[in-house]
């Protein structure tokens, strides 16, 4: 975890020492905080065997530019030549943690390419792990910043799918600039999607849900397939303003008139994370949006 003073400055650019200099070039400087911590990187034994025998084969190497999970940003990188069948559609799905998304999707799929990134490597020896216990032959991983993927790796439309499922909340006010759902990430993502794309989200904190619903309503480039739906005492929102939940008040006379909630999306396996939000007595809010 970053310390307080650490979080507070992750988003400010500051002269860093390379070979006794301070570095110049604005473009070290990232314009905007990265959405993540880094975790510990420990793997279980199991872990550590998948990823020594299968990174080889699954993990899409990428030139960094100045951190581990960067990427160089005039990198050449073909994501469809590194599967066995580059022209089915792919789906990414970003922050993929322990994988149990993409290795269910991916065994329900054969005829579709899964491309998991995660910067957490435990997490990608897990999924990794998932891969070769199931056999599947259709998910590659990339250990990246999500933004620096969708600028650099991804090609304009080459993705069928995007899958943000449960991506940190940073549900304290002050940490809202960190949250990966922004305006700025809604066009990456209307870059990559081929048009008639999917891009579906999830979360279980209410204020992101919010935010999500406003960026997708606010984007030129997309549009909510199931704007209006699940309004009023229908809404997972009206249900969870009501009760004292997320360290708030309880607000007995909310009423969500505007809806656009999807139905849960039935290729998202229940994983742990979302079981554990679940039996905490928290809504789970899906959205999905069409690439105009």
């Amino acid at each position: 975890m970053l310390s307080s003073d650490a979080a507070r400055n992750a988003g400010t650019p500051r002269r860093v020492p390379v070979q006794g200099r301070a570095v110049e070039d604005p473009s070290f400087y990232r314009a905007e905080p990265v959405s993540f911590v880094r975790r510990g990187e420990r793997m279980t034994a199991g872990q550590q065997r998948a990823w020594d025998d299968m990174r080889d084969k699954l993990l899409i190497e990428v030139p960094r530019h100045h951190a581990s999970t960067s990427i160089l940003p005039d990198a050449e990188i073909d994501i469809p030549g590194a599967f066995p069948h580059p022209e089915r559609p792919l789906t990414v799905e970003i922050g993929s943690g322990l994988g149990e998304a993409t290795a269910h999707a991916a065994e329900q799929h054969p005829e579709r390419n899964f491309l998991a990134v995660e910067v957490y490597t435990p997490g990608l020896a897990k999924l990794m792990e998932e891969v070769r216990d199931r056999g599947l032959e259709n998910v590659r991983v990339m250990q990246a910043n999500a933004p620096e993927v969708l600028d650099v790796a991804l090609k304009p439309g080459q993705v069928d799918e995007l899958w943000i499922f449960f991506s940190d909340p940073w549900h304290k006010k002050r940490h809202h600039k960190r949250r990966l759902i922004t305006d700025a990430f809604a066009e990456r993502a209307a870059a990559v999607l081929r048009p008639g794309g999917t891009w579906r989200l999830a979360t279980d904190w209410s204020n992101y849900a919010e935010q999500m619903r406003r960026i997708i309503a606010d984007s030129p480039n997309f549009t909510n397939l199931h704007r209006g739906e699940r309004a009023g005492l229908k809404s997972p929102l009206t249900d969870i303003r009501r009760q004292e939940i997320e360290k708030r008040e309880a607000e007995p006379d909310f009423v969500d008139e505007q809806g656009g909630w999807a139905p849960r999306f039935e290729g998202r396996t229940l994983t742990s994370f979302e079981a554990k939000a679940l039996k905490a007595g928290r809504n789970i809010f899906d959205l999905t949006a069409r690439r105009l």
